[in-house]
Formats: C-alpha cells, sequence, structure tokens
C-alpha cells in the first residue's frame, strides 16, 4: 500500500492536515473511488489485481483479468463486487452470467473463475474472515 502514500500527502496538503500524510487515501477519506483503484493496475502485461485498502481481516482488491482469469482457490472466503463489464462467473459446476453491480461469493477453498469476459471487466474483490473461511453453523441438535 506504499503507493498509496503519495495520495495521503496530496491529501494533507489540501486539508492543510499533516495526520493524514502517512495514510493511505482509502483510510484518509473513508472513499475510494474505482477509476483511482484502476490506475494501479499496469496498462500492459504484469498482474491484474492490486490490493487498495486492509483494516482487520478485510482485504479489499481491484481485479481486471485479461484474456483469461488463471486464479486459483483461494485460503479465505471472498466476494466479488462487479464494476464495469460482463461474463460468466463459474463456481464449482455452477457457471451464471454476470454484469456491473452484481455480486459473487466464493467460499475459501473453492475452484473459482470468470469466463467471456468483457475486455472492460473489472471488479472489487473483498477478503475477509479467518484461513479456511467461515463455516455456516451447524443446525441444532434434534431434541431426544
Amino acid at each position: 500500500m506504499g503507493g498509496w502514500l503519495r495520495y495521503g500527502r496530496a491529501l494533507a496538503a489540501l486539508t492543510g492536515r499533516k495526520d493524514m500524510a502517512g495514510q493511505d487515501l482509502f483510510e484518509a477519506a473513508r472513499h475510494l473511488a474505482a477509476s483511482v483503484a484502476m490506475a494501479k493496475l499496469p496498462r500492459a502485461g504484469g498482474k491484474r489485481y492490486e490490493t487498495v485498502f486492509r483494516h482487520g481481516s478485510l482485504q479489499i482488491e481491484i481485479f481486471a483479468p485479461r484474456g483469461r482469469d488463471t486464479q486459483r482457490p483461494h485460503d479465505r472466503d471472498e466476494v466479488y463486487v462487479v464494476v464495469r463489464g460482463s461474463g460468466f462467473y463459474v463456481n464449482g459446476t455452477q457457471r451464471f452470467a454476470f454484469r456491473a453491480g452484481d455480486v459473487m461469493f466464493a467460499a475459501a477453498g473453492e475452484v473459482h473463475r470468470f469466463e467471456e469476459f468483457s475486455e472492460d471487466f473489472f471488479t472489487w474483490v473483498l477478503f475477509y474472515g479467518p484461513q479456511g473461511g467461515e463455516r455456516a453453523p451447524e443446525p441444532p441438535a434434534e431434541p431426544r
């Protein structure tokens, strides 16, 4: 997140608050535009994701695959919030069409990916919870 330091400094200069100089933009302003996050990604080649915020167990990334999605299962639960574009989301044996505004979930360890997505596709990724993911609570035991 060191790259966000310059935004914290700019925010400090604009507001006159020196205490903001060491903060990232999202932490200081409590708002981050998708366009600002997208500007962090390489234009050609290189990785197509970037962590833009961390707080407790929450980690927010911007993700914009190109060509094909090569991600592997993650060790934490994750939520996708599509900012732009459309395509198909595959989770296990299920396949869903998606478009901007849609929300998808992948439990920790689940095989999932995006397919046939548009050139302009990008999404927020919210990782949260413990390694191994949060599990659904066990149903109450039947009375004996």
